[in-house]
């Protein structure tokens, strides 16, 4: 029986999809959980109250340098010690590569890679010096395959998985577990920006070729990473399946 009973979480991306679920379920395990947003805080809140209370709402621009250090300051004077960071945030903009602006290709690695290394680095900062905590960053299977029209997407994501195996060799022999969920096809609102023929084209293909799956099932995933007894200090990558069969 998995349990988190008197551990303190923080979730990124928690007002919705996978973060809220990921929240949700924490808390179902006994955690008191921080539920971080970058603009909706009325959803935020929401989560929260599907969770009984048990937490608090933060609110941050974690593409902004620094914020995501405030972050988990701000998460450790609510809750108290960290004992999981759960790193599910992110953003999904269609981009062709002959079009693709710099701007548009910062604001993507910023946001994906720059804000998940910022939250690592500070949770596992103050982990080291407990001698414990888990910290679960969430990718996706684009970092394996790619993703047409998403190179930027495909590349963070990418960075994400190397991130992840590097850090758990690196603080696995210091107490603190680092694993890696990598999601498919899910439905949230992450995809609500692809409303154009494009887009649906670009949607109605990874459909067919991804089994789509619910929020709930990567949320079971996160938790099970986080709360299964390691077998290893190392990463460990938990990848939900892409293909039928």
């Amino acid at each position: 029986m998995l349990t988190l009973e008197g551990q303190n979480v923080l979730v990124t991306g928690g007002s919705r999809g996978i973060g809220r679920h990921t929240a949700l379920l924490m808390a179902r395990l006994g955690a008191k959980v921080a539920v971080a947003y970058g603009r909706d805080e009325a959803a935020a809140r929401e989560t929260l109250a599907q969770m009984g209370g048990a937490g608090v709402v933060l609110g941050a621009d974690l593409a902004r340098a620094g914020e995501a250090e405030r972050l988990v300051a701000r998460a450790e004077e609510a809750l108290g010690p960290l004992d999981v960071l759960v790193a599910n945030h992110g953003i999904w903009k269609r981009a062709a590569i002959e079009t693709m602006s710099p701007e548009q290709w910062d604001e993507m690695l910023d946001t994906n890679v720059g804000a998940v290394r910022a939250l690592a680095s500070e949770a596992a900062r103050r982990m080291i010096a407990r001698g414990r905590g888990a910290i679960v960053l969430v990718a996706s299977t684009a970092g394996q395959r790619g993703e047409p029209f998403h190179s930027h997407y495909a590349a963070s994501k990418g960075a994400v998985i190397a991130l992840t195996k590097s850090l758990g060799a690196e603080l696995g022999p210091r107490g603190v577990r680092v694993k890696n969920v990598e999601p498919g096809l899910v439905a949230t609102e992450l995809g609500d920006d692809m409303s154009d023929a494009a887009g649906r084209e670009v949607l109605d293909r990874m459909r067919r070729e991804i089994p789509s799956l619910a929020p709930g099932d990567i949320a079971d995933a996160i938790a099970f990473a986080v709360a299964a007894p390691p077998r290893v200090n190392v990463a460990e990558l938990i990848v939900v399946p892409t293909a039928q069969g």
